[in-house]
């Protein structure tokens, strides 16, 4: 059922908008007693979720016990983003979901269901896991606060994803990433229906129905003028509510270039980005984009790790972004990569598959890391400030600009925000 739905690319919602339309869906919902927000964490700071969840706990006070970001593998937030995202909200509601140990199995999928949907490309079944305090708490409301964007591991992101990976155990996020990246991340990117996606529906409606689960999903991109926009708000608490969502953001998300670009620019937000684990967006959403040949450069300034996750990014120093063949084997022939099947599947969609080069230029800070650790896993190290120099980077405008050499370089400031491809990489 729809609670409330604004949208289209025409839309540029503000934080009233936001409010109204969230109060008007609660109002809708009826009186409720205890109530649970799962927002995302710091690394989807663009999603407004944090004014949502800000706006919920005004609205529901006393009622509102518990926030659980969604952390998945991610690092817990520190006091001060949650204080940067959240806002008035109180930091002693928050809770932090730890993925190896807090969670609990509602049921599993089979194997024989997982290998129709893979196109029999896995043979394992995959466990239906949630944070426990989901199904402990008693909360007569759940609310699952998020962005739909186009992703690399499920098609789309949030609606159930929000769930089942944000407050999910270490098996069912393994398997997930592995599943997505197997069939293959070029044939998912941008697309609502999945084989990951079909997974997460069919726990949804058989093994999670019982929980009051009610999503509040943003559609945000960056416009023309290279600035943050949000373009839709919807509230609902079945699929059609992120169908609605999905379909906005393939409209104002989703960007199909002129021709494959030679060189591509991005720019990782120092506040957002410390990780390969999740600055690797800039080769996820721009691969479809990138012509044969072609040359990433990712302007990387915070980054100080491969991945947030101690072990994955030991996993990650030690296997490297060599591409699927490589990834594949190591993954049949080491017992911590079939344990650890997510870092596997980000190994995958960390390479170009040797189809363009990727340079990332990281900040000179302490504990930024060094050239050494940067071409150890694969990629090329460039020089941050001689980079930004080269390409004068303070007079760079989103998407193409032309440089006084003459050279054509293609600049993105928000690669969590948009899906670039070129026609001959991508299928409608």
């Amino acid at each position: 059922m729809i609670y409330f739905q604004s949208g289209s690319a025409q839309h540029k919602l503000s934080r009233k908008d936001l409010e109204s339309g969230l109060c008007e869906a609660f109002a809708k919902l009826g009186e409720k007693h205890k109530v649970l927000v799962i927002p995302p964490d710091y690394t989807r700071l663009p999603s407004r979720a944090g004014e949502l969840t800000e706006i919920s706990w005004e609205y529901y006070g006393d009622r509102l016990t518990d926030i659980l970001p969604a952390l998945g593998t991610h690092t817990p937030m520190s006091d001060a983003q949650i204080a940067h995202m959240f806002g008035k909200t109180p930091a002693s509601l928050f809770r932090d979901h730890d993925w190896r140990n807090d969670v609990v199995t509602l049921g599993r999928v089979s194997a024989e269901i997982v290998e129709e949907v893979s196109e029999y490309k896995v043979h394992f079944d995959w466990p239906v896991q949630v944070n426990k305090l989901l199904v402990e708490g008693n909360f007569d409301l759940i609310l699952s606060i998020g962005q739909v964007v186009p992703h690399e591991v499920v098609g789309m992101a949030n609606y159930n994803k929000n769930i089942f990976v944000g407050t999910g155990g270490a098996e069912a996020i393994n398997k997930s990433h592995y599943i997505g990246a197997v069939y293959g991340m070029e044939r998912m990117m941008g697309r609502a229906d999945t084989p990951v996606r079909k997974l997460f529906n069919y726990a949804s409606e058989n093994y999670a129905a019982h929980l009051p689960i009610v999503y509040v999903l943003t559609v945000v991109g960056v416009n023309g003028e290279g600035e943050q926009q949000t373009y839709g708000l919807f509230v609902g608490d079945d699929f059609s509510v992120f169908d609605l969502a999905a379909k906005l953001s393939l409209e104002v998300n989703f960007q199909m270039v002129e021709k494959p670009l030679k060189k591509v620019l991005v720019w990782l937000d120092p506040t957002e980005f410390k990780s390969t684990w999740l600055g690797n967006k800039s080769i996820y959403r721009t691969r479809m984009a990138i012509a044969d040949g072609g040359e990433l450069i990712v302007l990387a300034p915070a980054l100080k790790e491969f991945g947030e996750d101690k072990e994955i990014d030991r996993l990650i120093r030690k296997y490297g972004y060599f591409g699927t063949p490589r990834t594949l084997k190591a993954v049949e022939a080491n017992v911590e990569l079939q344990e650890n099947l997510g870092a596997a599947a980000h190994l995958i969609h960390g390479s170009s598959e040797g189809r363009f080069s990727i340079t990332y230029c990281p900040g000179k800070g302490p504990g930024n890391l060094t050239k050494e650790e940067i071409e150890s896993v694969g990629f090329q190290w460039g020089d941050i400030d001689e980079t930004m120099q080269r390409y004068n980077f303070p007079q760079l405008k989103e998407g193409y600009n032309i440089l006084p050499d003459g050279e054509e370089l293609y600049y993105i400031s928000s690669p969590a925000l948009g899906l670039w491809a070129h026609r001959d990489r991508f299928e409608y």
